[in-house]
């Protein structure tokens, strides 16, 4: 054989011992991988609590109109009175004034004319805000009854509905999230048992967003007192055998 040849074989060799090596490495590495993936397993935990919401807002606005630009100073009067009728209703139903707040009176002109353009109507009107803010949330919804009946005085009342908030999510968090955890060692334990492993310590964790909901319903969290408040944490743990 010729040393060239031998070179050649030479070479050839070398080249199908490294396609072995690299071989090897690939399904060494393909192995090890799912070696990985079969030593783990994924579950969920959720955590659920219902809570009461702790703050409340509630607005009340209130209306005079007049036919003419004349009125407009005894609209001014009537609408200060209705602002203080309104006020002294909340103050003696237990709201404090730093829990009341008032808004500036908007006024409003509104003119209606004819297919040729003349003045047939117009209404001078003045608008009104009063705002409630305040932690005593059952107690708004006993005073809206109460102010509704102001009707019967004459007064021009849109009693709006309230909006209802939990404020707290930061002080129940943690219990929470150990719950959430708690759950997913329990769903992982149970998977583990019919695989005829054991749950080990935790590989990852990713925690979902907190969610706060009215309660009973798939969305919204203003409208009602209760409120149901959830979290999901995804969490994979090491299986031993």
């Amino acid at each position: 054989m010729s040393r060239d040849n031998q070179g050649g074989f030479f070479f050839f060799g070398l080249f199908v011992a490294a396609g072995l090596a690299l071989a090897g490495y690939f399904i060494g590495q393909t192995m090890y991988n799912a070696k990985v993936a079969l030593n783990t397993a994924e579950a969920k935990g959720l955590a659920e609590r219902r809570v009461s919401a702790d703050r409340a807002n509630w607005k009340i606005s209130f209306a005079v109109s007049g036919t003419s630009r004349e009125d407009i100073p005894r609209l001014y009067k009537e609408a200060e009175q209705h602002q203080q009728t309104i006020i002294g209703l909340l103050r003696e139903s237990g709201f404090t004034d730093n829990e009341i707040g008032l808004g500036v009176l908007d006024y409003e002109y509104l003119e209606f004319r004819d297919d040729k353009q003349m003045l047939v109507d117009q209404t001078h009107k003045l608008v009104g805000n009063i705002s409630v803010e305040t932690n005593k949330v059952e107690l708004v919804g006993k005073v809206r009854a109460n102010v509704n009946k102001l009707i019967e005085q004459g007064i021009d009342i849109k009693n709006m509905a309230p909006t209802y908030r939990f404020t707290k999510l930061n002080e129940i968090k943690p219990e929470m999230l150990r719950e959430a955890t708690k759950n997913a060692r329990i769903a992982a334990t149970e998977f583990a048992e019919n695989a005829g492993v054991k749950v080990g310590g935790i590989r990852s964790a990713r925690q979902g967003s907190f969610y706060i909901r009215d309660a009973g319903e798939d969305y919204g969290d203003t409208v009602k007192i209760e409120k149901d408040v959830g979290v999901v944490t995804t969490i994979t743990f090491y299986l031993t055998e």
